[in-house]
């Protein structure tokens, strides 16, 4: 009896063994395909670099991937005594459901948020790409000198881009602008980019 005790009991060991080994390899092909996976993920996440293109005298902003316009929106610029700045910048920031700051104002997320619901900063400090509870001003010179978008739109930009990505504000239609806008470039901004070519090519 107590041989086939102990019988039974190594059997059962070798089987509680082998169990352990099988779930040891099968959590071993688990990590690695779930390591794959990650990866895959990771890859896939992976993109070229955004531009985005506003123009101040159409009143537009476009996201331009590998030189194919990929969104377009309707936008308001600064106001006449508070300009848009012009020129090149890059993201560095993004924030969701912003708090608006101003001496002696905090206003936090919500409907009466300046701001509106998203909010991308540019490296020229104190400007930005955002929201707004003033809906009707998109399509005018109205703004403080940010660009301002209605909110969902806003949300929708906020998903194409990341920080890092170039912000390109335009103060006239040069030939870049108006291929992505359409319309006519202004004459002189041609004349000032063919004639900048002409002198850099001596």
């Amino acid at each position: 009896m107590e041989r086939a005790t102990g019988r039974a009991k190594t059997v059962n060991q070798g089987l509680k063994q082998s169990w352990m080994f099988a779930a040891a390899v099968v959590a071993m092909i688990s990590g690695f395909a779930h390591a794959g996976l990650s990866q895959s993920v990771a890859l896939s996440g992976e993109r070229a670099r955004r531009t985005v293109l506003v123009s101040i005298p159409d009143r537009k902003l476009a996201v331009i991937e590998d030189g194919d316009v990929i969104a377009t929106f309707p936008v308001a610029v600064g106001a006449d005594e508070s300009p848009s700045p012009t020129g090149e910048f890059q993201i560095i920031s993004r924030v969701a459901n912003p708090t608006y700051y101003r001496p002696g104002t905090v206003i936090p997320s919500g409907k009466d948020n300046p701001v509106g619901t998203r909010w991308i900063g540019l490296s020229q400090k104190g400007y930005g790409i955002h929201g707004t509870n003033a809906p009707r001003s998109i399509g005018h010179a109205a703004s403080h000198g940010c660009i301002r978008l209605r909110n969902r739109d806003m949300e929708r930009l906020f998903t194409l881009l990341r920080i890092g990505d170039v912000v390109e504000i335009h103060g006239e239609r040069d030939e870049q602008v108006a291929q992505v806008f359409g319309g006519v470039a202004n004459p002189t901004m041609v004349a000032d980019a063919q004639a900048g070519t002409q002198t850099s090519g001596q």
